[in-house]
């Protein structure tokens, strides 16, 4: 443990926040669900006390909090065979119903919100107004297909199995738990197994609430080897979807393409920012900041910017300011006990370990050859006064990071920012495609037609100009290019035809080995 040695004497914890006040609420909200000194998983439509819970600390400041109950490979097994039990029913309930109890769950969650809010910010460090943000996206982006299901269902039917989810843990709500109501409301039993790294205690909650309204949740935790098996290759699967790391994804591609089995695989790449021929310094400046919401923990989120070398010295007159303008600090730490929640970009890291990979990574590149342009300062974050601070990193921008290091080809998933320079359009556009695809990417340029010409060439799904770019909400369309997505496309009705089926030899809008479909 790492006592900061710059907390500001003045800080304390904000009232009523304390990880034990969000866990009586849970416990009062939720008995059913949560033990004195533990959460239970949920299979067979029953809490169950099985699994072994593992320890676990908040990266906020060291708190230890409720980790994940482990089951074994047997017992995830009979889970998914009392899902498909489950999906049996399920599917063929009427629409009309199907509807009334996803509302039911969304106005809990809507009464519930900001417990479920607070719990983001204990369990993996998101700051209160992104907390509060990723709780009401799964909830309004969920209304938004209650109101339209029935267009987006007319002629098709649900799977012949459940689905089984597998997602990361940074945003638990308006990803995972969004995507698990719509794959209900289209008629499916799903399955979701938590992230090992955080977020336990909120699924846990959310999935509490929906199972009281009838909706056939299955909650399971476990390591990713021990339950592959049974959430990934077991023949009572109709579909499976992964939000992750491509190591991991490329493992649960090969099972899924073994089978045959429907999937939806969205993993990371390297989403890039170019600058070329471009002067409005002013817009870019003010757009730094918000880059970093998060700490940059986000699969849209921008790591990587390419500048043309004669705009160098103008790019960073306009970045620099910015970046060190970057609030990070305790999501819960006020001046007075009943202050607001401060405004902050971000918080930690999802947990010490991740915290020193990436410091690791920035002394290497450095030592290799890549130049430090910026290293934000532990003293200027807001702390309380001897807190555990191992799992905050506050921002760095490097230029040309060495080929050698990961940070020149991989997605950092941390408030690391890395600079390359180019001369020509050819390496602008060779740098920005240089992790075989990307969710997002950038271009700004003041000239319109040279967007026009450069950004098809860019291999990201979506493509701004001057603007960040996001997974979207509601009807817009999402997914990914080469390595960074496989399998169906989701966004607006396309998430329902993923987890429907229609006429015999659809083609679904998707990345596939077989082809590449874009609508």
């Amino acid at each position: 443990m790492t006592p900061s040695s710059t907390s500001r004497d003045a800080l304390v914890l904000k009232a009523g926040t304390a990880w034990t006040d969000a866990w009586r609420r849970c416990v009062a909200v939720a008995p059913e669900a949560f033990r004195d000194d533990r959460v239970l998983n949920l299979w067979n439509n029953t809490w169950q006390t099985d699994g072994r819970p593992l320890p676990a600390t908040s990266p906020v400041d060291g708190t230890p909090i409720a980790g994940p109950p482990r089951l074994d490979a047997t017992t995830a097994r009979q889970a998914v065979r009392a899902a498909l039990d489950q999906h049996r029913t399920w599917r063929h309930i009427a629409l009309p119903e199907r509807r009334a109890r996803v509302a039911a769950t969304l106005d809990a969650l809507g009464e519930h919100r900001e417990l479920l809010a607070l719990l983001l910010v204990w369990e993996i460090g998101k700051p209160w107004r992104l907390a509060q943000a990723d709780v009401d996206r799964a909830i309004d982006g969920v209304r938004w297909y209650v109101e339209g299901i029935d267009a987006m269902v007319d002629g098709r039917a649900p799977l012949d199995g459940p689905v089984s989810n597998i997602a990361s843990w940074n945003y638990p709500m308006s990803v995972l738990v969004h995507t698990m109501l719509v794959q209900a409301l289209a008629g499916n039993a799903v399955i979701a197994k938590t992230p090992t790294d955080g977020g336990v205690a909120c699924l846990t909650l959310a999935c509490a609430l929906a199972a009281r309204e009838g909706l056939p949740v299955t909650l399971v935790s476990g390591s990713g080897g021990e339950l592959s098996e049974a959430l990934v290759r077991a023949p009572e699967i109709g579909c499976v979807s992964f939000v992750g790391g491509r190591d991991t994804g490329a493992a649960v591609a090969t099972a899924v393409a073994d089978l045959g089995k429907r999937h939806i695989l969205e993993q990371e790449g390297l989403n890039t920012w170019g600058i070329w021929n471009y002067s409005d310094w002013d817009a870019l400046g003010a757009l730094v900041p918000k880059l970093f919401d998060y700490g940059k923990q986000r699969c849209t989120a921008y790591p990587r910017f390419v500048v043309q070398r004669a705009l160098f010295d103008a790019f960073l007159a306009a970045y620099l300011p910015a970046v060190r303008t970057v609030r990070v600090g305790h999501p819960l730490a006020v001046e007075h006990p009943d202050d607001p929640y401060p405004e902050l970009d971000f918080g930690p890291l999802i947990n010490a370990a991740k915290a020193k990979e990436l410091t690791d990574q920035v002394t290497e590149a450095v030592d290799r050859g890549a130049v430090p342009l910026h290293r934000g300062n532990q003293a200027e974050g807001r702390f309380l006064p001897g807190q555990d601070t191992d799992a905050y990193v506050h921002p760095v921008t490097l230029l040309n990071p060495p080929p050698s290091s990961p940070l020149h080809h991989a997605e950092p998933f941390g408030p690391v920012d890395t600079i390359v320079l180019v001369d020509t359009e050819a390496e602008l556009l060779a740098a920005m495609n240089a992790s075989n695809g990307a969710l997002v990417a950038t271009l700004s340029t003041d000239d319109p037609a040279t967007y026009e010409r450069l950004a098809p060439q860019i291999r990201a799904f979506k493509v701004g100009r001057g603007r960040p770019r996001s997974r979207g909400d509601r009807e817009e369309l999402f997914g990914g290019f080469g390595a960074s997505w496989r399998g169906a496309f989701v966004g607006g009705e396309l998430l329902v035809r993923a987890v429907t089926q229609g006429e015999a030899g659809e083609r679904a809008p998707g990345n596939f080995p077989s082809h590449h479909l874009m609508a």
